[in-house]
């Protein structure tokens, strides 16, 4: 099972030092930004002297706090300010100023009290909110026009209540039954649909729900780039990538045996998709800082595996490499990126 522990203090130190290198230039609208991330990293750096056992609950709260919630705020504010409800809007940025006080949301809630004053504001343009600066902008991730993430997504859980109904759903032993991978099972016994059926289970809740978040957060962009049935088929495609490539790897020694489950494989081919999509469409809006933000995000995925023992690299990047080739060969042959689509902006 996961370490949550573990995964919460990963969070608290990568999500600060990214904050840190977008806004690494002095004064400008980062200030704000760059405090609160000092914070972070300065609680959660002694937490781990003092409360090692607990640093990353300590820190995740502080990051969930201070960075998580300030930037979800922001990105509603912009919202109202575009449905020109000010007063809303205003209110809103006084509550995140208690958790984010910065110059800039001062300024914005004086913008939008002068323009609550105003009886005829339709001409007057909204004020550049602080999240547009960081890159929070609100992407139109509506999982209403991504049927096939939706899909999965309820696939994913129906899965999960399956296990649940069968009892302790985090027993090697039900997960077994249920169809986990097992490298030597596929091999010697031919049990080739484990390497389908693995891709559904999880290992606990927690393990649930961050491959189902980063599903929502991925996935919706590069369904509408590519199609629902495309996306479908990199989706699938990459986890199974991901699964023959593990029990090549185990057959052959490079790996340790080991049982795996979860989406991880299909949500990295997810990222390696935009990858292939974008090389193949380099000539979209931007294309060199999204692939240099998906070079990140591989980075970042790196660096968890090297430090969390309970997760398999293996998986992850054989299903990057075949969901990179699986975009450069299925994505649609005249299609371009919308400039507000996609996380990897």
């Amino acid at each position: 099972m996961l370490d949550l522990n573990h995964v919460f203090l990963f969070i608290a130190v990568i999500s600060p030092l990214l904050v840190l290198a977008r806004g690494w230039s002095p004064g400008g609208p980062y200030r704000g930004w760059r405090v609160a991330a000092f914070i972070v990293l300065a609680i959660t750096g002694a937490s781990w002297i003092v409360f090692r056992q607990q640093a990353g609950y300590i820190g995740g709260g502080f990051w969930f706090a201070l960075l998580f919630l300030p930037a979800i705020g922001l990105r509603k504010v912009a919202e109202l300010a575009a449905q020109r409800r000010y007063r809303s809007a205003r209110r809103l940025l006084a509550a995140l100023l208690i958790l984010h006080p910065s110059a800039e949301l001062r300024e914005q809630i004086a913008y939008f009290r002068t323009l609550e004053s105003r009886p005829n504001n339709e001409n007057i343009a909204s004020p550049p909110l602080s999240q547009r600066g960081m890159g929070w902008q609100d992407r139109h991730r509506r999982l209403w026009n991504a049927p096939a993430v939706l899909v999965l997504i309820l696939l994913n859980i129906a899965a999960f209540l399956l296990e649940v109904s069968f009892g302790d759903w985090t027993d090697p032993g039900t997960l077994h039954r249920l169809g986990a991978l097992e490298p030597y099972a596929v091999v010697v016994k031919g049990e080739y649909w484990r390497l389908f059926t693995a891709l559904f289970l999880h290992a606990g809740s927690a393990h649930l729900f961050f491959n189902l978040f980063a599903l929502y957060v991925l996935g919706p962009a590069l369904e509408r780039s590519l199609g629902g049935f495309r996306f479908a088929v990199c989706y699938l495609i990459s986890g199974l990538g991901s699964s023959a490539g593990v029990v090549l790897l185990t057959v052959s020694g490079l790996v340790h045996p080991a049982q795996l489950v979860g989406a991880s494989g299909c949500i990295m081919g997810i990222v390696g998709s935009w990858a292939g999509f974008l090389i193949r469409h380099h000539h979209v809006p931007r294309a060199r800082q999204r692939l240099a933000n998906i070079a990140m995000i591989v980075v970042i995925q790196v660096a968890f595996d090297l430090s969390t023992p309970q997760v398999s690299m293996a998986a992850h990047l054989c299903g990057l490499i075949t969901g990179f080739f699986a975009g450069l060969a299925i994505a649609p042959g005249k299609t371009a990126l919308k400039p507000s689509a996609g996380i990897v902006q």
